[in-house]
């Protein structure tokens, strides 16, 4: 684990320390020509526990929401059941359900493997797939840029995304074609899975569904898993949708198939294209140690040409060698850089603050302290300790909420008395 990064002594004027804090602090763009000599080891991810959301999009510790594969039909209309989709709106990237799960995991209160009977885990990082993607494929991301909430709390960064309202209404306001094209990907998923294996479903509302439809698209509807491994020397614990497993779920990550799709490839330009697609396709599946992603080629009009598997695994070998390929090694090596950054820098006395860390495409990372209307508008007037729920606060780091609100400046010895109690009481589950 890297040291906490020292004051330059070299430096004839010692800034305050506040003002040091203030200051962004800056990772620098890696270089795209070098393969690392000495790349970090990324450990096989290994399952904890799994949860599901239900239709209102209510959190349940159950398998209720998981899907199994099955064929789609070929010249599947993707476009079909448009009109009923219900679509769950962008919000604020909370950690909320990865901490609901990670407290019952740790206290024993959900299937899977028993803390009581291994080591505890230290976990470095907490944070969910989608922002660990954006990590590793940031050194080839060349147009959008994207902005983190950071806190280290004893010693675990804890990572949401930042979305400014701004941000929010441009997720939720797309233009219609980009609408129609991101439903195709759903009723791609549609297609392609039912909820019992090895049987089709038949539950569509209009009574003539095609051949195949798995249902009418609900994306308040999903089936997560919460894993853990490491990145070189920290353990990351990562939570993150499942699309879908073949054959039988095992209650292990073996089977399990990620669902994408993607323009039918009629030249040259197009294979490009898609090979690139393929870094993000291979980083999302490898995190939560998806071993399969099966890919529907589509016409723009949105009707299935054809399937095609791949094993996550060998798709680097696909586009090894080709100019301007991209390099897994560069990715796993710039995801260890950027950790490194963040324990060199995130600094904090209380575990309270919130940092700001952003990424800009071809120049690298920044981080900055955030000043308190920063939280406040982090907080977004929720009950929040920074970004962390405060029933997980209470909970999970008794010690530092005892002693970062101490009820008046002669209550120490009650702090220490209630930190004392909590330690041995769990707090209620809200959820």
């Amino acid at each position: 684990m890297a040291q906490k990064r020292k004051a330059d002594d070299s430096d004839p004027v010692e800034r305050p320390d506040s003002q040091k804090r203030l200051s962004p602090a800056a990772l620098s763009y890696p270089n795209l020509s070098h393969t690392p000599i000495k790349p970090p080891p990324f450990q096989r991810p290994s399952q904890l526990l799994t949860f599901s959301y239900t239709p209102d999009h209510v959190l349940e510790f159950n398998d209720d929401a998981l899907r199994y594969f099955a064929d789609p039909p070929g010249g599947a209309d993707l476009g079909y059941g448009y009109d009923r989709w219900i679509k769950r709106p962008d919000e604020r990237g909370r950690l909320d359900a990865l901490l609901t799960a990670w407290s019952k995991f740790k206290n024993g209160l959900v299937d899977g493997p028993s803390p009581a009977q291994s080591k505890p885990l230290d976990i470095s990082v907490m944070t969910w797939r989608g922002i660990m993607t954006k990590i590793l494929t940031a050194p080839y991301e060349e147009r959008d840029s994207w902005e983190l909430n950071v806190m280290r709390v004893h010693g675990t960064f804890y990572l949401e995304e930042h979305l400014s309202d701004a941000k929010l209404k441009e997720k939720n306001d797309m233009e219609p074609r980009h609408r129609l094209q991101t439903y195709y990907g759903y009723a791609f998923e549609s297609y392609c899975t039912t909820s019992v294996p090895g049987q089709r479903d038949n539950d569509s509302t209009t009574g003539n569904a095609p051949r195949g439809w798995g249902g009418d698209v609900n994306t308040n509807v999903q089936w997560c898993s919460v894993v853990k491994t490491k990145l070189g020397d920290r353990r990351i614990v990562i939570g993150g949708e499942v699309d879908c497993v073949r054959g039988k779920y095992s209650g292990n990550t073996d089977n399990f198939v990620e669902l994408k799709t993607s323009l039918s490839i009629r030249g040259p330009s197009d294979e490009a294209r898609f090979e690139k697609k393929l870094l993000k396709f291979y980083v999302q599946s490898f995190l939560l140690g998806v071993p399969e992603i099966v890919v529907g080629f589509r016409k723009p009009s949105g009707q299935l040409t054809t399937t095609q598997s791949f094993q996550t695994v060998q798709i680097p070998r696909l586009v090894r060698g080709k100019p301007g390929a991209w390099d897994p090694l560069i990715c796993l090596d710039w995801g260890d850089k950027f950790l490194s950054f963040l324990y060199d820098t995130v600094e904090t006395d209380t575990g309270r603050n919130v940092w700001r860390v952003i990424f800009t495409p071809k120049v690298g990372v920044t981080a900055t302290l955030l000043d308190e209307a920063g939280v406040e508008d982090v907080m977004g007037g929720e009950d929040r300790v920074g970004f962390l729920p405060r029933w997980y606060w209470d909970e999970m780091v008794p010690t530092v909420a005892d002693e970062a609100e101490p009820k008046s400046l002669h209550d120490d010895e009650n702090a220490k008395g209630q930190a004392s109690s909590a330690s041995g009481v769990p707090s209620g589950w809200r959820i």
